[in-house]
């Protein structure tokens, strides 16, 4: 039995595409290709503030995060992940920037 919205649609395979992009593929990613960062809790937090242009936690009620996405939250999510893939260091740089901005990390 997957996980359902409350209109039906089983996104199960839509968060285990996110999991599996933060967790696995762009930390190998990351370490094959020397990234800034590397750890699987930097790039969700980099994808999803990426996602709500903000600190996510300001949008997202609940832990983890990806367990209270909407199905358009989660679809942004796996998509900037896999862009996070194709381009690279220099996409990895810039959204991570983003979201150190957004967190008074960077001035």
């Amino acid at each position: 039995m997957g996980q359902r919205t409350l209109d039906g649609d089983d996104i199960s395979e839509l968060r285990a595409a996110y999991v599996r992009r933060v967790t696995e593929e762009l930390p190998r990613a990351a370490r094959r290709e020397d990234w800034p960062i590397s750890e699987d809790h930097c790039f969700a937090r980099v994808v999803l503030d990426n996602v709500f242009g903000d600190v996510w936690y300001d949008h997202v009620d609940g832990r983890p995060a990806y367990e209270h996405l909407s199905p358009a939250e989660l679809e942004a999510a796996v998509a900037l992940a896999d862009r996070l893939l194709e381009a690279g260091r220099p996409a990895v740089e810039a959204l991570n920037r983003n979201s150190l901005r957004w967190r008074g990390e960077l001035e």
